[in-house]
């Protein structure tokens, strides 16, 4: 049986990945840790392997998620890494966040602003009905501040420049946190959004599975 890893986004925890379905595989959750101060994404990732007990595991990263099993890739081997509406390097984060992280502008927003579910935040995530709006709020609502302005920077600083070996993207067209022009993913979901593991949990069921298989 695989030994597949989950890693959920930023604001997120595994209640994204709740439609999807995993019964063919040993799967484990990986829990976000609150960061120390000032503490850099490599340091972090080395932190989150302690929770990863399987040799050469398949990793799927959702959003922050995939970020991080880029990082924690380079650190272990890996069967494959799964990355979903995600980033494999710095050029795939769009430029205005990294400009934004170059002025240090991404600090003076409020995590009070990050955390609430509005109409901002749901046009964002591409949250459509009300189970899906219902959900967003509850784990924003959940997501702790301190991981929340540590990621963040994380984000709009990343330099990564190296892509694991069998890395297979998937990317919602629709996305608007990560825009489908500044991404090269290997498969294309139309009209997916940042949010499509609940609302596109099908057709990414499917893609998971052949890239487990290939």
């Amino acid at each position: 049986m695989k030994n597949i890893y989950l890693l959920s986004g930023l604001g997120a925890d595994k209640r994204v990945f709740q439609k999807m379905d995993f019964a063919a595989y040993n799967t484990v959750f990986i829990d976000w840790i609150l960061p120390e101060t000032s503490e850099s994404i490599e340091l972090y990732a080395r932190r989150l392997t302690a929770q990863i007990t399987h040799k050469k595991p398949i990793l799927i990263g959702l959003s922050f998620g995939g970020i991080m099993a880029v990082e924690i890739a380079k650190m272990i081997e890996t069967e494959k890494v799964i990355l979903i509406a995600s980033a494999k390097i710095y050029t795939e984060i769009p430029f205005y966040f990294r400009l934004a992280g170059f002025f240090n502008l991404h600090k003076l927003i409020p995590v009070s602003l990050l955390k609430s579910s509005n109409a901002m935040t749901i046009w964002f995530f591409g949250a459509h009905s009300p189970f899906e709006k219902d959900l967003l709020k509850q784990i924003l609502i959940d997501t702790d501040p301190i991981f929340v302005k540590w990621a963040l920077d994380k984000i709009v600083s990343w330099k990564n420049r190296f892509i694991p070996n069998k890395t297979f993207h998937i990317h919602g067209i629709a996305d608007k946190i990560l825009p489908m022009a500044f991404v090269n993913p290997d498969i294309k979901i139309p009209s997916g959004g940042h949010f499509m593991t609940l609302d596109k949990y099908l057709e990414i069921d499917l893609q998971i599975k052949k890239a487990i298989k290939g």
